[in-house]
Parts: structure tokens; sequence; C-alpha cells
């Protein structure tokens, strides 16, 4: 008993963090793959021995038992980061860069220009077919026309539009 009052708590942890710190963050960092991490657990650890310090029954395996201390915390945090993992959203889908989005609102502006440009009936067709994702049959319903005017409306307004977009880019 007169042997446990005569190691003083800060004196012993000073002289393992001094002798051991290094090979114990090492441990942790083999386990972890991240030393920040293992410098925390190391951390914690001799805090929490310092606190306990007079419930260890002998004081010359305190290294032994900051390694033990230090594989438990890195499997505990571990298991952590699968639960986390686990548990993450789905990735969402990067989103553009502020640059892409302005490029993208002015190329939008072109095309939209460029429909203005065309007749009101293929017009009135790249709409109900791109914007509003409508088949053939269904433009055709709703214009009041046939099949084949849908198409041939289509493909003139197309044909006009690579050409008013073309002359735009090389002006």
């Amino acid at each position: 008993m007169a042997h446990e009052s005569s190691w003083d708590a800060d004196e012993a942890l000073t002289a393992v963090y001094t002798a051991h710190y290094s090979s114990l963050v090492r441990l942790g960092a083999l386990l972890l793959r991240d030393t920040g991490a293992a410098e925390e657990i190391v951390q914690d650890a001799f805090v929490a021995m310092h606190g306990r310090w007079h419930r260890l029954r002998d004081p010359h395996k305190a290294l032994a038992y900051l390694r033990t201390a230090v594989v438990n915390r890195c499997r505990s945090r571990q298991r952590h980061l699968v639960v986390v993992d686990k548990h993450l959203p789905k990735s969402l889908p990067d989103e553009p860069s502020a640059e892409q989005a302005v490029l993208r609102t002015a190329e939008t502006d072109r095309v939209i220009e460029a429909m203005r440009t065309l007749p009101e009936k293929q017009r009135t067709v790249m709409v109900l077919r791109y914007y509003g994702d409508l088949s053939e049959a269904e433009i055709a319903d709703t214009m009041g026309i046939s099949r084949g005017s849908v198409k041939s409306h289509a493909a003139r307004a197309t044909k006009s539009l690579r050409q008013v977009l073309e002359q735009s880019t090389h002006e």
C-alpha cells in the first residue's frame, strides 16, 4: 500500500507519456488508418487512466493498460464508423459549379431565342415534344393534326434551330 501512495499519478503518467506516447499513436494509427483520430484516442486513454490511477492495482502495468485501452477505443471507433457509414444518406448528384450554371442558363437563353424565330406550329411541336415530353401521337391529338404533320414540323424546326444556333455561335 505504501508503494502505491508513493507512486504519484502525475509523475507516473508523465513518464509513461514521454516514453510511450508515440508508439501508442502508431498503434492506433495502424488500426484506424487515421493519425488524427489515433492521437485523440491515445489522449483520451491517458486522461481516463489519470482519473482512475488510484484504482490501478499494479502501476507498473500502466503501459499494458494503456495499450488495451487504445486497442479497445480504436475498435469501438471502427464499429461506430461502420454504423455511421451505414446510415449516411445516399450520395447526392454533384451540383454544377456556378460557372456551369451560368453557361447552361446562357445556352438555354440562346435556345429560347432561337425557338422564338420558328413558325407557331413548329414551335408548338417542339415545346410539346421536349418540354411536355409527349409522343408524336399525343402531339397530333393535342394539336389536331396528323402524325405525319408532327414529324414534318419537328424536322423543319430542328433544321431551323440548328441553323439559327450555329449562326449565333459564329457571331
